[in-house]
């Protein structure tokens, strides 16, 4: 068991939520209770699953919560290319924030490979 905040992956995948939460405030009122809620949902849940997994027993259950983590970042990932699509999204907040979950992506996998070796 180790403290999730110690984690360099939990921070950053902390700080892409809240920019999530801070971009979603500016999408349409009518998404509110469907894109918007997707990818926040999504987002927050790769640092809460990074947490849990954390609070596990075995290296094995650990890299399970991981392996969520990173599932929920390929899904914020496609969210962000929606909204980009959609036009919901400025270029530059797109270009910085895929930037980021592609980040968060790689040190997952890195983090993960350590876990099951």
């Amino acid at each position: 068991m180790q403290n999730y905040k110690d984690l360099k992956v939990w921070g950053k995948a902390h700080l892409f939520t809240l920019k999530i939460y801070e971009v979603t405030k500016l999408f349409p009122k009518e998404e509110v209770y469907s894109l918007t809620n997707q990818i926040r949902r999504a987002a927050s849940s790769i640092p809460a699953n990074i947490a849990e997994g954390c609070g596990k027993n075995t290296q094995a259950e650990f890299a399970h919560f991981l392996n969520i983590a990173l599932g929920s970042a390929n899904e914020a990932e496609y969210f962000l290319i929606l909204s980009k699509d959609l036009t919901y999204l400025k270029t530059e907040h797109f270009d910085e924030l895929y930037k980021h979950i592609n980040e968060i992506k790689g040190m997952l996998i890195s983090l993960i490979t350590k876990v099951r070796a």
